[in-house]
């Protein structure tokens, strides 16, 4: 970092390349909240980027080297990441020209250098953990800035630069961006083999995670680690050999913040966390599913350690309403709900069957998942397709991988043939245009439609409402 900027006021007037990405757009905010002059391009309009623009950014769609010349003036600093491709016409433009090409983390670092940085990571349930924690911190007085990999209902966004001291970040493992950070406490969720186009091989990856761990040593921190998990657990039990101040939550006898379940209407946890002798709780939930639970108990156990009173961070968790593409709804037809979530690991898949099915509380399920990179999917088919085995149909679309050639054997047609369920109740259709159709074949009154899968799956939940209402409006029935 002694190269670069100390301040984000020194970055200049920063050209944000992929604006209207959710980590880019998040920082295009934090820089804005910072008063620091910002530009971007996309290569499509959406709500993000009409929102940075009624916020003073100057947003181009397409990209061309001459966006690098605004109306404020020459841009001083680019901010690129490994998802733009390196034969990006501005960011070739900007090397050629001597401006300063920085990546989104190294950014995020210097934006959050005067906070207290609480660094949220893990393969599973980094955004919620984030968004729950955020709220605990605000119905606490603690007004902090967030960086979210998603937008937080109840926030209305994924960033901003609050008053209070604390900064909570989701902290992203994928390329190693999460070492970057200067934490005074950190999470892991969980550690499971994921990302290897970047590290190579899974030794690396926990390697890394230890890295990350100790990055708390400088500020005289603390790591709140899952416990229950084989990697996680000894994950912490390693930082501790190091000295660590580290504490872990789980459903183990052993865990310092260990979940007493006490009920679960609806898939809507309620739930008490023992410390020790004392009881913190009860937790009662507002969105479903056991992974939920864990990712909230994980909140409580930084805010216990950060001394926050109990009661405020119990009411800021029951007020806590979901984020976008994590069960999220996108709407209602004929009696039939349809949602959306991210999950692209198969844990991820499982955990959100599981919790779907809960909500769903005896409904059909329908699902509609798109497999998320070749590598992924190569590693993972046939556990891909036990847990896609937990819905009562399955279309399973090709994969999507932008950024890879295909990898022989490793399509979508392959998880599909990995479902254990009869064959008249799996599809595997290789194009986007009838995947709607599909659904809405399978579908009745009273099912739930579940959409899965990386970004562009949020487009297909619209579709098939679409496509209900045009047979509800002619009469067709499934």
């Amino acid at each position: 970092m002694s190269d670069l900027p100390q301040t984000p006021n020194d970055l200049g007037r920063v050209h944000i390349v992929g604006i209207g990405g959710s980590g880019m757009s998040g920082l295009a905010q934090l820089l804005l909240d910072k008063n620091v002059t910002v530009s971007g391009s996309d290569i499509r309009d959406s709500d993000r980027v009409t929102a940075l623009r009624a916020q003073g950014a100057n947003i181009y769609l397409g990209h061309d080297p001459m966006h690098l010349l605004t109306p404020d003036g020459p841009v001083q600093t680019v901010v690129d990441t490994p998802d733009i491709p390196d034969d990006n016409p501005e960011i070739l433009a900007a090397k050629e020209q001597g401006i300063p090409v920085i990546s989104r983390s190294q950014a995020l670092a210097i934006v959050m250098s005067d906070h207290k940085v609480i660094g949220i990571a893990g393969t599973h349930g980094k955004t919620t953990t984030s968004s729950m924690l955020t709220i605990a911190l605000q119905r606490c007085g603690a007004d902090p800035s967030y960086a979210i990999g998603s937008e937080v209902n109840d926030l209305g966004g994924n960033a901003h630069i609050g008053a209070g001291e604390f900064f909570v970040v989701e902290a992203d493992e994928s390329d190693g961006a999460f070492l970057l950070m200067d934490p005074t406490a950190v999470v892991v969720t969980n550690v499971e083999p994921d990302h290897l186009n970047h590290w190579g091989d899974y030794g690396k990856l926990l390697s890394a995670f230890d890295d990350y761990v100790d990055l708390v040593a400088a500020n005289d921190g603390f790591a709140v680690i899952f416990g229950d998990k084989t990697d996680s657990a000894a994950l912490a039990g390693r930082a501790r050999s190091r000295g660590l101040d580290v504490v872990t939550y789980g459903h183990e006898p052993s865990s310092d913040y260990r979940i007493d379940v006490v009920d679960n209407p609806g898939g809507c946890y309620v739930f008490d966390v023992i410390h020790g002798e004392l009881k913190l709780g009860p937790v009662s939930l507002s969105v479903p599913g056991h992974h939920n639970a864990l990712n909230a108990t994980a909140a409580v156990a930084v805010s216990h350690k950060l001394g926050l009173p109990v009661e405020k961070v119990l009411a800021g968790l029951r007020s806590f309403t979901g984020t976008r593409r994590r069960l999220e709804l996108k709407g209602e037809v004929a009696g039939i709900r349809v949602l959306d979530d991210y999950a692209h690991h198969p844990t991820e898949v499982e955990a959100t069957l599981r919790a779907a099915r809960e909500f769903a509380e005896g409904a059909r399920l329908v699902v509609a998942f798109q497999p998320y990179r070749y590598y992924r999917t190569e590693m993972f088919a046939e556990e891909f397709g036990q847990a896609l085995g937990l819905a009562d149909d399955v279309v399973v679309m090709e994969v999507f991988d932008p950024s890879s050639e295909p990898v022989p054997g490793a399509g979508g047609e392959v998880v599909a043939n990995k479902i254990p369920l009869d064959s008249t109740r799996v599809i595997f259709e290789p194009s986007w245009g009838p995947v709607a159709g599909h659904i809405a074949d399978r579908a009745k009154s009273g099912d739930i439609v579940l959409t899965v899968g990386a970004e562009e799956m949020a487009l297909l939940g619209p579709e098939i409402l679409a496509e209900l209402q045009r047979r509800e409006a002619e009469g067709v029935t499934s």
